[in-house]
C-alpha cells in the first residue's frame, strides 16, 4: 500500500513540475516582461523605480513594461507617538 502511494506521488511530482514563485518583487513599481517567442514571458525584472527607465531597457528587445500589481508603495516612517500630558489639577 506504501509502495503505491510513493508511486503516486512521484508520478505526480513529475508530471506537474516544479512550482512556480512570484515573479514580482513589490519593491518596485515597474517590471520588465521579456519574452522568448512564447506566450507567457520568459522572465519578469522587477527592478525599475520608473516606466521610462523600464522602456530604456526594453528598447530593441522582445519586451513589454507593466506597473508592478504588487507594488507595496514607498516605506514611510512610523508616526511618533505623542506622550500626552496630564495637567495638574488645581
Amino acid at each position: 500500500m506504501r509502495l503505491k502511494l510513493y508511486l503516486f506521488a512521484a508520478i505526480g511530482v513529475c508530471i506537474t513540475g516544479p512550482a512556480a514563485a512570484q515573479m514580482y518583487d513589490p519593491n518596485y513599481p515597474v517590471c520588465l516582461e521579456v519574452y522568448g517567442g512564447r506566450l507567457t514571458p520568459e522572465y519578469i525584472d522587477c527592478s525599475f523605480t520608473s516606466l521610462p527607465q523600464c522602456q530604456a531597457t526594453a528598447s530593441g528587445r522582445s519586451a513589454t513594461c507593466s506597473v508592478n500589481p504588487f507594488y507595496k508603495g514607498p516605506r514611510t516612517q512610523p508616526k511618533e507617538q505623542r506622550k500626552r500630558h496630564r495637567q495638574p489639577a488645581n
